[in-house]
């Protein structure tokens, strides 16, 4: 199944509408990363506290965030899974909250489909997979029955497995063929094609190079016909390759460049939403890049 490239994302009671050649919006659309956990891999720790949470939300959106992504889970390398009733005592008030007073379309990001239902029913108008909806199996009935927009994420094996030996003959066409099939399961669980957005998965069960082929090749994704969102903020693999040009570790702001400069990438590769930390810095560099890049 090929499809022509959407123009519009359909959530939950609202759209948005997506960059498209000849289209008025020339980058792609920002989601902000909004961690409401003690130990995610690059900010763990730093918004636990629910006020801080909602005041780093609120603050990502004054520097332009489109979305907001929030989870209360780590799914970094490694991570231990934590009990639903936890997940949700860590996002439940920032997600009301943030519903509310945030002015732009909310994400959970969470595989339990208790957790999105009680999102969902708080005001959240995305969820966020990283098992693909695979994870839980009330999930595709929780997000079907709530009409929600949706992202199904590629991962090979779980948080706990995915780092110790990945490995794909194709890693770009075996991506591309895991995602059409979870784009078709959505829509054989009524779920329509203009809710649905799917994730390669940078960095979950990927190597470095793995990571690469992926960015380089993003755009063999496009004809899955719904909007692709790639997550490759601060990721290893932009560690590794700013240290092979600098011989020494870089600093968060130049993960944060980097993570910049491989967003430009990706939006010349016609991707839709890049999923990112430093919102400011990112949605900057982007509006740049649309305005000279034409």
């Amino acid at each position: 199944m090929t499809c022509e490239l959407p123009t519009t994302w359909r959530l939950r009671t609202r759209s948005l509408d997506l960059p498209r050649p000849g289209g008025p919006l020339r980058r792609p659309l920002v989601m902000g990363i909004v961690n409401v956990t003690p130990d995610s891999f690059s900010d763990g720790g730093r918004h636990g506290d629910s006020d801080a949470a909602v005041a780093h939300g609120l603050a990502l959106v004054a520097q332009g965030a489109d979305i907001l992504d929030i989870g209360g889970e780590s799914t970094r390398p490694f991570s231990e899974p934590v009990e639903a009733a936890e997940e949700w005592r860590r996002v439940g008030a920032v997600v009301g909250r943030l519903a509310r007073e945030a002015g732009v379309p909310i994400s959970i990001d969470t595989s339990k489909a208790a957790v999105a239902a009680r999102a969902l029913d708080a005001g959240v108008e995305i969820v966020n997979d990283v098992t693909g909806l695979e994870g839980d199996p009330d999930m595709l009935r929780v997000v079907s029955d709530a009409g929600a927009g949706v992202c199904a994420m590629h991962m090979q094996g779980t948080p706990q497995t995915m780092q110790i030996d990945p490995h794909y003959g194709d890693v770009v066409g075996e991506i591309r063929d895991y995602l059409g099939r979870r784009r078709d399961a959505l829509l054989a669980a009524g779920i329509p094609l203009d809710r649905i957005c799917l994730d390669p998965g940078i960095g979950f069960g990927k190597t470095h190079e793995h990571n690469l082929e992926l960015m380089r090749h993003a755009r063999r994704l496009l004809d899955l016909g719904v909007p692709i969102l790639v997550g490759h903020s601060r990721k290893g693999f932009l560690t590794k390759v700013l240290r092979s040009t600098t011989a020494r570790e870089p600093t968060e702001a130049e993960r944060d460049a980097a993570t910049a400069g491989a967003a430009c990438g990706l939006a010349a590769a016609g991707i839709q939403i890049v999923r990112v930390h430093a919102v400011a810095t990112v949605r900057a560099t982007l509006d740049v890049f649309a305005a000279c890049a034409g």
